[in-house]
């Protein structure tokens, strides 16, 4: 069970405030049409859609849904999906070995300012976490995104869940959070989870940062410090993480520890893949998983 971990500063996952698009999710009108579009486009992104047939699935005129997903992404649907390809993987790990190795060397011995914002994170003791939440209080919401609703959940202590509507269902996110807190009491309050939302995905900066509380085991919560060391636009095999926390033998562990964790994209386990250039092994969907690399890497072209 995982020991009480000194707070420690390191580089967040996210995009900085002057990144292209950065602003809160739900300010436009169209982005649920956009976001049926991208889901559609993350799952047939090998046969290569045209532009007119993510339109209609946008129910937008081309030129008009051109011009919004430009905004979104901060390049072409027909380049963004070039994004999404096995071939851009294994590109994308060859660019960042080296940036790699520098970032997770920082990351994990002292602050570093490779962006601009961060976070801190904090496990909790043997005791909390076998106490499952017992005597906390987590203020959660549900808010859109560029990938569809997600629910945020806050404590006093920082954020301790962040997830993905994985089915038509709205409380399925919610039964992710029961899971992981079943004895915490839970109330409903979008207020207090805003700014999670719109740090995740629109890189505004709070005041003070974001904190993270996070519950796993030891192994896991090396494996979750690891991954905040990760820049935006750049993906790490589960070797290389695994070599990092301990040796190249607990790879496989490594990816259990990916999908034990339940603050998403701020913990960034979506860059972890395999060294084929393969994407899957994602809790929220190997889908949204490849599009979330191709979001990244797009909006870093972008700049």
């Amino acid at each position: 069970m995982a020991e009480l971990q000194e707070s420690r500063t390191v580089p967040a996952p996210v995009m900085p405030p002057s990144a292209v698009g950065a602003r809160p999710w739900d300010e436009d009108a169209d982005e649920p049409r956009i976001t049926a579009a991208i889901r559609y486009l993350a799952e047939h992104y090998t046969e290569q859609p045209s532009l007119d047939a993510l339109a209609a699935q946008a129910h937008l005129h081309p030129h008009h849904f051109q011009r919004i997903f430009k905004r979104w992404a901060g390049v072409s649907p027909k380049r963004f999906a070039q994004f999404l390809t096995v071939e851009h993987a294994k590109a994308l790990l060859r660019a960042s070995a080296s940036v790699l190795d520098a970032a997770l060397d920082v990351g994990l011995s002292g602050p570093s300012r490779l962006h601009d914002l961060f976070l801190s994170c904090e496990a909790m003791t043997p005791g909390e976490y076998k106490a499952a939440g017992r005597d906390l209080v987590i203020r959660y919401g549900v808010h859109p995104s560029p990938f569809g609703p997600v629910l945020a959940a806050v404590t006093d202590r920082g954020i301790c869940f962040l997830g993905f509507r994985l089915t038509d269902d709205p409380l399925d996110p919610a039964n992710g959070l029961s899971a992981d807190w079943g004895e915490a009491t839970l109330v409903e309050d979008p207020a207090a989870t805003a700014g999670v939302v719109a740090a995740a995905f629109g890189g505004v900066q709070p005041d003070g940062g974001l904190h993270l509380l996070v519950k796993g085991t030891n192994f896991q919560v090396k494996v979750w410090r690891a991954l905040l060391a990760i820049p935006p636009g750049h993906v790490a095999t589960y070797r290389r993480v695994a070599e990092t926390v301990c040796s190249a033998r607990a790879a496989r562990a490594v990816g259990g520890a990916c999908a034990a964790n339940s603050i998403s994209v701020l913990i960034p386990c979506h860059r972890v893949i395999r060294s084929t250039g393969v994407i899957d092994g994602y809790r929220w969907s190997n889908p949204l998983k490849r599009t979330l690399i191709g979001w990244e890497s797009a909006r870093t072209a972008a700049q």
